[in-house]
């Protein structure tokens, strides 16, 4: 049974000069118990797809169509205080910038411990031993001194996994984890990742992992969906979309992987289009080194070019 099912999802943004499709059409499923990753550059759409699910897209902009279903309940339908009971409890989110997520004035493990004692009615004592247990999990180094430590006296690395624990403490039913390991070192992106793998395993966590990070997307995810400008692209398990890709796009994502046999890197050449100014045919085109007229002049369909394998493309 799928934890998440999301279904014809639109996420627009105001501007004087028009809507900016931010989300496009997004379907996307997250079975019980398996990470799904959510990969494409920068400006693609994958952070304000996480947004969507959890109706913490900042104006202006706002999810206009669509359905996100979790456990049979359509979050869009749902009451601002029936979202806030699930946020950071069945449902939790690592933010891409903890700077801007983490309360400049709350001790960090203060801001941890109220998530337990609001979602889950642990008393203080109880609250503050489930988060020092959190802190040291995550690799944080002297957990009762970080405890009371504001969050402008931790580094980039710390702050990230504060954010890391509070997402897990109160084990949520889905992780959106929004580039988890960007600002840590090798060996705690290892602990990290390790961390979520046993969250799956052990309490049948459901995650939607974003990231740029191929190499983690191959070592942990079961399913990969391809975003670009703001529409999924292709889709398929990680085992056949790294053995097989049919999209012109992922297969410039997976030839711009630093190998250890070396070798020179082919980088994708131009950038994401705008989203005011989208192509009329395939939003890969100018970029695309097979791309014909019909290229520019059809939208392609997301449709399926082998069993569970489903393309975004006129020559899949």
């Amino acid at each position: 049974m799928d934890t998440l099912t999301i279904t014809g999802l639109h996420t627009q943004f105001q501007t004087p000069k028009g809507p900016l499709p931010a989300v496009d059409g997004v379907d996307l499923r997250i079975p019980q118990g398996t990470i799904v990753g959510l990969v494409g550059e920068s400006g693609c759409g994958k952070s304000v797809t996480a947004l969507s699910i959890l109706g913490l897209v900042p104006p202006p902009g706002a999810v206009v169509a669509g359905t996100i279903d979790f456990w049979g309940q359509d979050l869009r339908r749902c009451p601002e205080q029936e979202l806030r009971r699930l946020r950071g409890n069945r449902i939790s989110m690592i933010f891409q910038d903890p700077m801007t997520s983490l309360n400049p004035v709350v001790p960090v493990g203060e801001q941890v411990a109220e998530g337990l004692r609001l979602h889950l009615g642990c008393n203080r004592q109880a609250a503050k031993a489930r988060t020092l247990d959190c802190f040291q999990q995550v690799g944080i180094p002297d957990p009762a001194g970080r405890y009371r430590a504001y969050p402008r006296e931790l580094s980039g690395g710390l702050r990230q996994r504060v954010m890391i624990a509070m997402a897990m403490a109160c084990r949520p039913e889905l992780l959106l984890a929004d580039e988890p390991t960007t600002a840590l070192d090798v060996t705690i992106q290892a602990q990290i990742l390790q961390l979520m793998a046993q969250l799956r395993r052990e309490q049948g966590t459901a995650i939607l992992l974003i990231t740029h990070n191929m190499g983690v997307v191959a070592q942990l995810c079961d399913y990969v969906y391809v975003m670009y400008a703001g529409e999924i692209v292709e889709e398929a398990e990680t085992f056949a979309l790294f053995r097989h890709p049919r999209h012109p796009y992922t297969q410039g994502l997976l030839q711009a992987i630093p190998s250890l046999e070396g070798g020179t890197l082919t980088p994708i050449p131009g950038a994401v289009p705008e989203l005011g100014a989208l192509p009329p045919g395939c939003r890969f085109c100018g970029r695309c080194a097979r791309e014909t007229e019909a290229c520019r002049a059809i939208h392609p369909a997301l449709e399926e070019a082998a069993p569970g394998h489903r393309v975004r493309c006129l020559y899949a």
